[in-house]
């Protein structure tokens, strides 16, 4: 008979070593290997503990009806849209964020308001106690509200207890960093405790139909703490974003099995909680100043909602040393690239100025489009010429200089003459190609075919030959 096979696992991050060590080389935790016997391979490849007899499925065909999944509205609708129009029965909810973003009052926010609309309601803390969560509930105004409170972090308990609520319409888990259970020898916290836990719950979520809201930490690169594989077990991932510095928050799709991803949903934090923006836009630019120097307003995208928000920018000189990049809300390596076109391209002095770049409200911006209202910023920084006041920008540039067409133009066009502007510069449309878009009879678009072109629009402070066209 074979000898058994021993190896040594990581209970901090799950790593697998044929040899025990001190101190683990994936993740550098000491003392944390433990030996753990593996099963043996049988010829073949199959482990020696996996000899069951498997049972024959039914293969079906790729064409047939499904109707669509079943929706439990939040009645907060910016959380609503991130998920694709509410929650789905036996779903799975991870929403991840920085410590005080505002994880828990949003999930309050949402438990109270499914409790009032008449679901069943269950909400468990690890990380609070039970008089913790009724004085935040009393801030905000949700003592009334029918939700079931319990504060453990005992897996087991919290899967018995479950189990005697089999009409449970929404179980909160705040967060899964905190479950323990004594099935795995590591500690809470732990890539294996993790990974156990969630896996249990995930189980009963989807054994007795209640939908599942799992509140992740997150590590200090923003991503979720954790096994990778947590990202997948689930059915849709959230983050949590802001500046504590301001007081806009934005919900964020990363992965949705029932709806979009990169939806948005916007709040701003208020004394009672998180409120809703219905007008993103108009708030972005409610302290817009048009008559400096460095600013633009660029005609965003995120997911289905069109979002324009102000970019700012700062040139300052730098005599001698290497002159510095600090940008906030944006890529800096994109913004490296843009320098570098408009130096080459357009003749633009800018390699000895420390550049500063903004996206103002605390919004990150990722969409290549956003590199025409980058530009118009650097130029008008660069000339200390104001751009036009009632022009947005979005388009996306090559390494040549010109300009690339973006998606959605329709959307981003409608949304700049909603707010009352009255100009756009966008990419040049190509003749013959795509069908026309349909721009907005109060907006006359600036078409730009190469940043040269950009730089005469903004250096000049007006439009001088280029085709303006009214709809």
């Amino acid at each position: 008979m074979a000898k058994p096979v021993k190896t040594f696992v990581c209970s901090a991050c799950g790593s697998v070593f044929p040899k025990w060590a001190g101190r683990c080389e994936a993740c550098e935790a000491w003392n944390t290997l433990a030996e753990q016997e593996a099963p043996r391979t049988l010829p073949g490849g199959i482990k020696e503990n996996s000899r069951r007899a498997g049972s024959k499925i039914e293969f079906v065909g790729l064409e047939g009806t499904s109707p669509p999944p079943p929706r439990i509205p939040t009645t907060i609708d910016e959380f609503d849209r991130v998920l694709g129009g509410g929650l789905v029965p036996a779903s799975v909810v991870m929403v991840g964020g920085d410590p005080g973003i505002g994880k828990s009052t949003l999930l309050l926010q949402a438990s109270a308001a499914l409790g009032r609309a008449g679901q069943k309601v269950v909400y468990i803390s690890g990380e609070e106690s039970i008089d913790q969560i009724r004085m935040r509930a009393a801030r905000l105004g949700l003592t009334k509200s029918p939700v079931q409170l319990a504060a453990t972090t005992q897996l087991g308990d919290i899967l018995a207890s479950l189990a005697q609520v089999p009409d449970a319409g929404l179980v909160v888990i705040d967060s899964i960093q905190t479950m323990w259970t004594d099935s795995v020898d590591s500690a809470p916290g732990s890539v294996t405790q993790v990974r156990a836990a969630a896996f249990e719950l995930i189980r009963a979520a989807k054994t007795q139909g209640f939908s599942l809201l799992l509140v992740g930490h997150v590590t200090k690169e923003g991503s979720l703490a954790g096994p990778r594989v947590l990202e997948h077990m689930v059915d849709v991932v959230l983050h949590f974003e802001g500046d504590r510095g301001h007081q806009f928050r934005i919900l964020r799709g990363v992965k949705n099995r029932f709806g979009a991803t990169d939806e948005i949903g916007v709040f701003e934090m208020t004394g009672q909680g998180l409120a809703q923006v219905t007008n993103p836009s108009a708030l972005f630019l409610a302290e817009r100043r048009g008559n400096v120097s460095g600013s633009a307003v660029f005609a965003g995208l995120e997911g289905s909602r069109p979002v324009l928000v102000e970019i700012q920018c700062l040139l300052s000189p730098n005599p001698g040393g290497s002159p510095r990049r600090s940008v906030i809300g944006w890529d800096s390596g994109r913004l490296s690239m843009l320098l570098a076109v408009l130096e080459t391209r357009c003749g633009l002095k800018l390699a000895m100025n420390d550049v500063y770049l903004n996206v103002a409200g605390g919004l990150r911006v990722t969409e290549p489009a956003a590199d025409l209202a980058v530009a118009a910023a650097l130029i008008s920084a660069a000339t200390d010429v104001p751009t036009d006041p009632e022009m947005v920008y979005f388009g996306e540039i090559g390494l040549s200089g010109e300009l690339r067409q973006v998606s959605q133009a329709e959307l981003r066009l409608k949304e700049a003459a909603k707010l009352g502007f009255a100009r756009a510069a966008c990419p040049k449309r190509v003749a013959g190609g795509a069908a026309r878009i349909a721009v907005p009879k109060t907006l006359s678009l600036v078409e730009i075919g190469h940043l040269t072109d950009l730089v005469n629009v903004v250096a000049s402070g007006k439009n001088p030959g280029q085709k303006e066209e009214q709809a």
